[in-house]
């Protein structure tokens, strides 16, 4: 292909497509590389996924003129319980609640179903003039002196001035780019599912704390929840075996009767869980995102948040260096993304491991002496309130995209 694009992006996942927006609307030339083929993101069906959206995750969305259209869509978080005990056993007395109400600027988060979001980023970014190339692998890139190209498996390749590689925690276009990485596993699987329950979730969160691992139960709109449950590897395999009955057996007791009875809705999912991330975020006219630059534990739902924390940082980086006349694919400019964004995944990473390391045990002392940090917490309002704050993803140097300012 004989034009050369400001930007070639390798994988259209959510970052990758929230990113081609973002410089899109920005008036920068892309081309949008993802190898599934095209029609698959309309399929409206339910099928179980969703997102946890921090409030500066909606505020990015709202940068990018989607948020409106599918707020109506969302359910607030309300209120976020945290607590830790054991399956069938209930939580301990001890708990930590956030409410909402307490931040000024709205709730915490919103759950979003993964075909709602997808969809609205998919139907803005047919309104740009970013050229989408579906169905097609890529081989191989190449840098040059002043620009880098991606060489389809088909013999094409596609010219750019940088190449963004959003394609995931085994990222080709790290490795090709010589970006190791720090990785390892936390023995641990994680499961997740919706369901469909008889008593209304009033918006509540919940994180309960059991010794395999965490499990989250996430309200979604009308009387549905997202579930997330983490196991250890020894008892994953089988449950991962289980047809739905024998898995439910096993989740009522997790989840306990307040939600009243409940059915699965969608799919089933099962993932590993490890902790990676690259030891560097860019390379010559080459950035990565999301999780082809950092995985952590999903103890906190963060990943596709830090992932659009990414795209924010990495969007106004490359539009600014633009507008200036300098050469956005250029190291000295690549390297101030990664400078915005190395400490904040540097701490969340090591929140997410911490948490999971402090919390997935049945030591007794261990227990007794977060559940009595979990009390002070909930006795200090302005401890209570930093939380809720890092949580929501206000805190730090935000890019407008995360304050919800257009670039």
């Amino acid at each position: 292909m004989s034009q050369i694009y400001d930007v070639v992006i390798i994988g259209g996942g959510l970052n990758g497509t929230a990113l081609a927006l973002a410089l899109g609307q920005a008036g920068l030339s892309v081309a949008l590389i993802e190898r599934l083929a095209p029609g698959v993101v309309a399929d409206p069906a339910f099928d179980g996924r969703s997102y946890s959206l921090a409030q500066g995750s909606t505020n990015i969305l709202g940068g990018l003129g989607i948020w409106d259209n599918i707020v109506d869509l969302a359910q607030p978080i309300e209120k976020i319980v945290v607590s830790d005990g054991h399956a069938g056993q209930g939580p301990s007395a001890l708990s930590l609640a956030f409410d909402g109400a307490e931040l000024e600027s709205g709730p915490p988060g919103h759950l979003l179903e993964d075909r709602h979001l997808r969809r609205a980023i998919q139907a803005a970014l047919e309104q740009t003039g970013v050229t989408q190339i579906s169905g097609a692998a890529v081989a191989n890139h190449v840098v040059a002196h002043a620009e880098a190209w991606a060489e389809l498996d088909s013999g094409d390749r596609v010219r750019g001035r940088m190449i963004v590689g959003a394609d995931g925690m085994g990222s080709p276009v790290a490795a090709r780019s010589g970006i190791s990485r720090m990785e390892w596993s936390y023995g641990q699987t994680s499961f997740s599912c919706a369901i469909e329950h008889t008593n209304p979730h009033h918006g509540v969160a919940h994180q309960f704390f059991m010794p395999p691992g965490p499990l989250a139960i996430l309200p979604l709109r009308g009387n549905r929840a997202s579930i997330v449950w983490t196991e250890n590897e020894r008892s994953a395999h089988r449950i991962a075996s289980l047809d739905d009955e024998g898995y439910l057996a096993l989740l009522k007791p997790r989840i306990g009767d307040f939600l009243g009875s409940f059915k699965l809705v969608g799919q089933r999912y099962a993932y590993p869980v490890p902790l990676s991330i690259a030891r560097r975020f860019h390379a010559s006219r080459v950035a990565l995102i999301g999780d082809a630059a950092h995985r952590v534990h999903p103890i906190a739902g963060q990943g596709l948040n830090a992932g659009l924390k990414d795209v924010a940082a990495l969007a106004e980086v490359v539009v600014d260096a633009a507008r200036r006349g300098e050469d956005f694919g250029s190291r000295s400019v690549l390297a101030r993304y990664e400078q915005w964004r190395r400490f904040d995944v540097a701490s969340l990473a090591l929140a997410t491991d911490s948490v999971n390391r402090l919390f997935s045990n049945d030591n007794a002392l261990i227990r007794f002496g977060r559940d009595l940090g979990m009390g002070l917490i909930g006795q200090l309002p302005t401890l209570r309130l930093a939380f809720m704050r890092e949580a929501a993803g206000l805190t730090g140097d935000l890019p407008r995209l995360s304050r919800g300012l257009a670039i």
